[in-house]
């Protein structure tokens, strides 16, 4: 009940996504429980991009033959996620289908519902203007995008998922790929209900380079100085080693930003 929550005239927003296949980093490292909350932050991060806080999560977990261990593993992710993202998790569809799915196999999709007041939608493109300042907030790394290309970098590395990560002393390399996907709620709900954000971009798949202009107005394009951050030790070595591109960088990943604001 919105109205008894406080709220004014509310309109709703709703988010769906998966994890891509950074789920393969989980089977074959065996650690599950980190995953769930990539799935809420790639849903609730994208409500946020609207102005609207995130209500209610339900997810949506199908294997061939349920593992305990690894659905509560999986579950307990979610249910961390929707802590950070501060929405509830109210229900979700746990799906036994025999032979479709190898052993340990799963997969993973779910949806956020949130609100946001009439008066504050962003993005308010009538508002910005030549001048006004885009702010990056930092990731947490590759958050869920470019999976497919990471493991073929892990493949041409040589390496196993268990060995040290060239980039980071203290985890492995499973561990440090696994990092999950920064829930934004605590940053972006303060400046979108102060009525600062004009726009916010949540930096996914296309990265920078596809999702900030999504949030101007046809008359207007970012301009980012690449010189302005330093982006995480993982980003370097996965263009080291795989020989990509600069531009292909930016098209892939967030490279270190996970959201942007113009304010």
């Amino acid at each position: 009940d919105l109205k008894k929550e406080g709220w004014d005239d509310p309109v709703l927003v709703s988010g769906t996504d998966g994890v891509g296949t950074k789920l393969m980093l989980a089977f074959e490292t065996g650690r599950h429980d980190t995953v769930g909350i990539d799935l809420v932050a790639m849903c609730a991060n994208d409500v946020l991009a609207q102005g609207a806080e995130p209500l209610f999560f339900l997810d949506y977990f199908a294997t061939g033959k349920l593992e305990t261990g690894i659905a509560e593993a999986v579950i307990a992710g979610i249910a961390e996620g929707c802590k950070q993202a501060g929405c509830a998790l109210i229900g979700g569809e746990t799906a036994e289908m025999p032979g479709m799915y190898p052993a340990g196999h799963y997969e993973l999709a779910g949806f956020d519902v949130g609100a946001v007041e009439r008066t504050s939608i962003i993005p308010r493109m009538t508002d910005m203007m030549a001048g006004d300042v885009l702010i990056g907030i930092a990731s947490s790394g590759p958050h869920s995008n470019g999976y497919s290309l990471i493991r073929k970098v892990v493949e041409r590395a040589g390496l196993s998922y268990e060995d040290a990560a060239p980039f980071s002393n203290a985890q492995s390399l499973g561990e440090a790929l696994l990092t999950p996907t920064r829930l934004y709620s605590d940053a972006a709900l303060p400046l979108i209900k102060s009525g600062r954000a004009k726009g916010l971009a949540h930096i996914t798949g296309g990265g920078l380079t596809e999702n900030t202009p999504r949030m101007c107005p046809d008359h207007l394009a970012p301009r980012i100085d690449r010189d302005a951050w330093i982006p995480p030790a993982v980003f370097d070595w996965l263009q080291d080693v795989g020989k990509i591109e600069t531009h292909e960088m930016h098209r892939t990943f967030n490279m270190g930003i996970g959201m942007v604001f113009a304010v």
